[in-house]
C-alpha cells in the first residue's frame, strides 16, 4: 500500500511514525513534510492547501490511502477533493470539519442537542459584543469564530481587558478572518482533559486521554501557543468521567453530526472542563491534537492503518482500539520569543542520540535541512517525547531526553506535567 501524508508539523511526524510500523505499508508520502518526516517518508514539495496539485501528485504515484493532518485542508475540503477524484482519504468532509472551523456552529450544535458546554452568545460586530460585555461576569472569555492556530482564545479578568480583546480579535483582526466573528463564553473552571477519538460517521471510539499545556511559559504564565507539551493518560480523567463523557458528549455530538448531515469521519478531539458541574466541553477539534497526538499514537498497539481504515469503510465497531498500560510525556523545544517573534535557522544537534533509544522520540515540528544540516524553521521546533511506567518516569524520561538535543535560541516549559504531582 502507497500511503500519503498531508501536512508538516510533529503531529504528522508521529502520523508516519505509526504508518511507517504498519505491515500494510510499502511506501509513505508526505506533502510537504518536514527534516524529521523525511527519514520515514518521500517529502513532496506540495503546499498543504493546493489540493488540486496533491490529487495529481496521488493519482500520478498510485496512492492507495491519503491522511490529511492539518486544520486548515480539512476546513476548506481537502477531503472532498480527494473523494471526488475517487482516492480513499481519512478525515472529515469540510461540512463536517466545520465543528472545529467555527465555534459559533459547534456551541450552536452543543446548545441545539443538549451536550454540556460552557453558556455563550455569539457577535457579529464589535459594538454588539461590547454591549453585551457591560451587564457581563468576570472573568469571561472571547473566541474567535474561525481558526487561528489554536491562540485566538482569550481569558480576561475584566471589563478593561475583555474591551481591550473585542478590539483585537474584531476590529484589529489580530486572527485575521477568524474574529469576523466572535464566542463570548462563560469562564469555567477545573481540570483541563483532551481526548482524541476515532469516528466513522456513526460510532465512536475514544483514544488514551492527554492534557495539552498551551501558555508559553511556566506556571500558565504568557501567551497562549499551539502546545508547549502534553502529558498521556490524564489522572483526573477517571472511569466514571469517560463514562458520562462516552454518553452525554461523544455519542451525543456523533448522533447530532448525522442528523445535520454531516457525518462525521476521521479523528473528532475534544476538549474537556472537568468542573465542579461535571465535565463540559470547551472545544471540538476536527483532527489529532498538536501535540497531543505525540504522546497517545506511540501508545497504540492497533495499526493505525487498520483503524483509520475502518473508519472510512464505517465498519469502525470491529475494531478492539488498545493501548499500553505505561504513560507518556511530550515537551516542546521552541524558539524563544515563540509565539511572537523569533530567530531562525540555528542548525540543532544531537538528534542522532536517539536512533534506536527504545521508549524515546523526537517528532520534528519546525526544521527542515539546509545542506545535510538540520536546522530549526518554526516557533515549536521538536517535540522530545518519552514513556515511562507510570507518569512521573515519564516525566523523568522526557526532561532528561531533552538534555540531548542542543541549538541556539532552545526554549522549552520546565513544568510540563507538574499536575501528576497532585494527582
Amino acid at each position: 500500500m502507497k500511503v500519503l501524508i498531508i501536512g508538516s508539523g510533529g503531529r504528522e511526524h508521529a502520523i508516519a511514525y505509526c504508518v511507517s510500523k504498519s505491515k500494510r505499508v510499502d511506501e509513505i508520502y508526505c506533502a510537504p513534510g518536514n527534516a524529521g518526516i523525511a527519514e520515514l517518508a518521500e517529502c513532496v514539495n506540495i503546499p498543504v492547501m493546493d489540493f488540486d496539485k496533491q490529487v495529481d501528485f496521488a493519482k500520478e504515484t498510485g496512492i492507495d490511502f491519503v491522511i490529511v493532518g492539518p486544520d486548515d485542508p480539512l476546513v476548506a475540503g481537502c477531503v472532498d477533493a480527494f473523494e471526488k477524484a475517487g482516492i480513499k482519504v481519512f478525515g472529515p468532509r469540510s461540512n463536517a470539519a466545520i465543528i472545529e472551523g467555527s465555534k459559533a456552529f459547534s456551541k450552536d450544535l452543543m446548545k441545539k442537542y443538549d451536550i454540556p458546554t460552557a453558556a455563550y452568545e455569539n457577535f457579529d460586530n464589535a459594538e454588539d459584543a461590547l454591549a453585551y460585555l457591560e451587564t457581563a461576569d468576570f472573568p469571561i472569555v472571547l473566541k474567535a469564530d474561525g481558526l487561528a492556530l489554536g491562540k485566538g482564545v482569550l481569558i480576561c479578568k475584566d471589563l478593561e481587558e475583555a474591551k481591550a480583546g473585542v478590539k483585537e480579535i474584531m476590529l484589529d483582526k489580530h486572527f485575521g478572518d477568524a474574529g469576523n466573528r466572535m464566542v463570548i463564553e462563560e469562564f469555567m473552571t477545573g481540570r483541563e482533559v483532551s481526548v482524541l477519538a476515532f469516528c466513522d460517521g456513526t460510532t465512536i471510539k475514544t483514544m488514551t486521554s492527554a492534557q495539552d499545556h498551551k501558555r508559553a511559559k511556566d506556571g500558565d504564565q504568557g501567551l497562549n501557543t499551539g502546545g508547549m507539551g502534553t502529558f498521556s493518560p490524564s489522572p483526573f480523567y477517571t472511569d466514571e468521567i469517560a463514562a458520562f463523557c462516552q454518553k452525554e458528549i461523544y455519542d451525543k455530538t456523533m448522533a447530532a453530526m448525522k442528523a445535520e448531515g454531516r457525518d462525521f469521519v476521521g479523528v473528532l478531539f475534544t476538549g474537556l472542563m472537568l468542573t465542579e458541574k461535571g465535565p463540559k466541553v470547551l472545544e471540538f477539534n476536527a483532527r489529532f491534537g498538536d501535540p497531543e497526538a505525540q504522546v497517545v499514537l506511540p501508545r497504540m498497539k492497533n495499526d493505525i492503518i487498520d483503524v483509520m481504515e475502518a473508519c472510512v469503510d464505517g465498519r469502525l465497531d470491529e475494531i478492539d482500539l488498545q493501548f499500553e498500560d505505561n504513560a507518556a510525556v511530550c515537551v516542546v523545544l521552541a524558539s524563544d520569543g515563540y509565539p511572537v517573534s523569533y530567530e531562525k535557522g540555528f542548525e540543532i544537534k544531537g538528534l542522532d542520540n536517539f536512533e534506536d533509544k527504545e521508549g524515546y522520540y523526537v517528532f520534528h515540528a519546525g526544521t527542515k535541512f539546509a545542506g545535510q544540516k538540520v536546522v530549526t524553521n518554526g516557533g515549536r521546533v521538536l517535540g522530545v517525547t518519552a514513556k515511562g511506567a507510570d507518569l512521573k518516569e515519564a516525566r523523568a524520561n522526557a526532561y532528561e531526553a531533552t538534555k540531548l538535543i542542543e541549538f541556539d535560541n532552545k526554549y522549552m516549559r520546565n513544568d510540563i506535567g507538574k499536575a501528576i504531582d497532585e494527582a
